[in-house]
């Protein structure tokens, strides 16, 4: 079986094109720009007004460059999917400048660009430069999706939708979507229609990433260890026994420190942290269904992963296929191949 999978970030994609009759050390492998960070420097490029349609997608740098182009004194208009991008609430997004319309409406007048997490034919373009043709029979995208239920904060809501999952200790790949998407997904549900025609296995990037990293040849001879995706945005901290998550932790990367980090890992392993704590501080919020002792180590991903070295902890960098930039789309491909 022939698997893509897309792992979309903030600041890459990593892509994978994997053959099941091959290694993993042996796929096909691309890290390039995230979308967010392409179609941020799009628009820096258009000094006039803008039409930006399309899908619900990452924000992030989109959302500054929209921006500064509205402080520019541009128009920016959009459709009601494209400018979730911008936020959830669509009166929100309106009180910011933007002129939101119905998907159906053309502005033939203003330059357009065309949002979306997963463009196949710059991926099938840029393999055909090296004669590798774009052939899968199965696609896994992960996406970071807070989620959206009018007035509940975005925080509050997405670890409201973990903790439900999470009322058992479960596998990482039970956290995927292998078919029908909650419609509060909004970001999750604009890759859906993006890929129409297709079937696509749709993941939370940060537990595709914890996925992943059980791949990791030491990893998977583990029995309790807690796994750390380290993000650019958000750090997510899970604690393993027997192969199943039993407790999560999900903060802000920017607001924890080493030390901080080290008594979030000890306090989740035993079971005492508390989601007051972590959400007190703006992070997300904890999680624990059992607590798992003393463990192994901690396995690290995620770009920011670094800072697990300012800690005492003892850190294994997870290289699922031998690759660390690849914990993402090694986690959907074993959420695809459980599927079966």
């Amino acid at each position: 079986m022939k698997i893509l999978a897309i792992d979309v970030g903030t600041g890459t994609q990593d892509i994978m094109l994997y053959d099941s009759y091959e290694s993993m050390e042996n796929a096909v492998k691309m890290v390039l720009p995230s979308p967010t960070q392409i179609m941020a420097n799009r628009i820096k490029k258009h000094h006039h007004d803008l039409f930006l349609s399309g899908e619900t997608m990452g924000g992030g740098p989109i959302n500054k460059a929209i921006k500064t182009h509205l402080d520019k004194g541009y128009r920016v208009v959009m459709t009601e999917n494209s400018a979730r991008t911008v936020r959830d609430d669509l009166e929100r997004v309106r009180s910011t400048g933007v002129e939101i319309i119905q998907g159906t409406e053309k502005h033939p007048e203003i330059p357009e660009l065309e949002l979306k997490d997963v463009d196949l034919t710059a991926i099938r373009d840029a393999l055909s430069n090296f004669d590798v043709e774009l052939d899968f029979d199965r696609i896994g995208v992960a996406v970071q999706d807070h989620g959206y239920q009018a007035g509940t904060g975005d925080r509050n809501f997405r670890f409201q939708k973990i903790r439900e999952k999470l009322d058992i200790p479960r596998a990482p790949e039970e956290f995927a979507y292998p078919g029908e998407i909650p419609e509060y997904f909004t970001r999750m549900q604009g890759v859906k229609r993006t890929l129409k025609g297709y079937q696509p296995l749709i993941m939370d990037s940060k537990f595709a990433s914890i996925c992943g990293a059980t791949l990791d040849p030491l990893v998977s001879q583990m029995d309790k260890y807690v796994a750390i995706d380290v993000g650019n945005g958000h750090t997510l901290a899970a604690s393993f026994m027997d192969g199943k998550i039993h407790g999560v932790f999900e903060h802000h990367t920017g607001i924890l420190t080493p030390k901080r980090i080290e008594e979030l890992v000890k306090r989740l392993s035993e079971g005492t942290i508390t989601h007051e704590e972590v959400h007190d501080e703006h992070g997300h919020g904890a999680w624990v269904v059992d607590a798992i002792g003393s463990f192994e180590c901690v396995v690290a991903t995620g770009p920011k992963r670094a800072i697990l070295a300012e800690t005492d902890l003892n850190v294994h960098n997870a290289a699922p296929g031998g690759d660390v930039m690849m914990t993402g789309p090694a986690g959907l491909i074993k959420s695809i191949a459980s599927c079966k």
